[in-house]
């Protein structure tokens, strides 16, 4: 269903993608892995045509990310980071208006929504403004939005976030049933645990390259660990890994530097 080959893509002079690739088929739950500004989010966001390729391609179920970006939008479901609500639009307002994006209308429309109102738990605020939720309760619309479609692609980053335990064990079932129709579920996380007991197979991204790819628990074996974590920093390096996390720290200051410099040189022209 997903091919990636050799996937890249530089900003300026920094790679966030380096020649990255893997497969993943339905049916299966697949793990995008790694710390924070490992590459996982670069990969997704080009991968789902946000961001277009330096080089390397991706096809999605036989739809390449070049020659057929609308083809590959419309065969998967993407959930990023930003949760990209209408604070004035309810729950149902806001999945009714990316179901009219992807072409649905009617009662097909009004039927999946009640559907994912039901399978999500939404019913206690599906008609109210998303503007009052909390961050889990947008959280699930936010998942909602990108499965509206009945995708047979699903790509979730981080998709538990800000959920509490009972929201987020509604999401893994979710993602579980999706599994079970044959559908490819990609789940990028920092989360090890939650990647060990869902994922049956998973690649590790580490300093944007792809270091180790196959099954949970070839993985495992390989590297002599009983825990995901541990295999990763077993195949990083514990230096490496907190190295990975300094350098992400240096980026984020440098980048509210520049912010902070730019509202500044505002205020001073102004």
């Amino acid at each position: 269903m997903l091919e990636v080959q050799e996937l890249t893509k530089v900003f300026g002079t920094f790679t966030a993608v380096d020649h990255v690739s893997f497969d993943a088929h339905g049916g299966e739950i697949f793990g995008l892995l790694g710390p924070n500004g490992a590459g996982k989010t670069t990969t997704i966001r080009v991968i789902a045509t946000i961001l277009g390729a330096t080089s390397g391609t991706a096809t999605v179920l036989g739809h390449d990310i070049h020659t057929d970006p609308e083809g590959v939008r419309r065969s998967i479901g993407v959930l990023t980071a930003e949760i990209g609500l209408y604070d004035r639009f309810t729950a149902r307002e806001n999945m009714r208006y990316f179901g009219n994006l992807y072409g649905m209308s009617g009662p097909k429309l009004e039927q999946r929504i009640d559907e994912l109102v039901h399978v999500l738990d939404m019913e206690r605020f599906a008609d109210r403004r998303a503007g009052s939720f909390s961050t889990g309760m947008k959280q699930k619309v936010a998942i909602a939005r990108s499965i509206i479609h009945d995708p047979q692609v699903i790509i979730f980053d981080e998709p538990t976030a800000g959920l509490d335990v009972l929201a987020s064990q509604t999401v893994i079932a979710y993602m579980k049933d999706a599994k079970a129709k044959g559908k490819l579920v990609v789940l990028s996380t920092h989360d090890m645990a939650h990647a060990q007991a869902l994922c049956d197979r998973v690649a590790i991204i580490h300093r944007s390259k792809l270091l180790s790819l196959g099954t949970t628990q070839a993985l495992l074996e390989k590297t002599h660990a009983s825990t995901l974590e541990q295999a990763f920093l077993n195949i990083v390096g514990e230096d490496a890994a907190l190295q990975t996390e300094r350098d992400r720290e240096e980026r984020h200051l440098a980048d509210a530097a520049k912010k902070k410099r730019r509202r500044f040189g505002l205020r001073f022209r102004l």
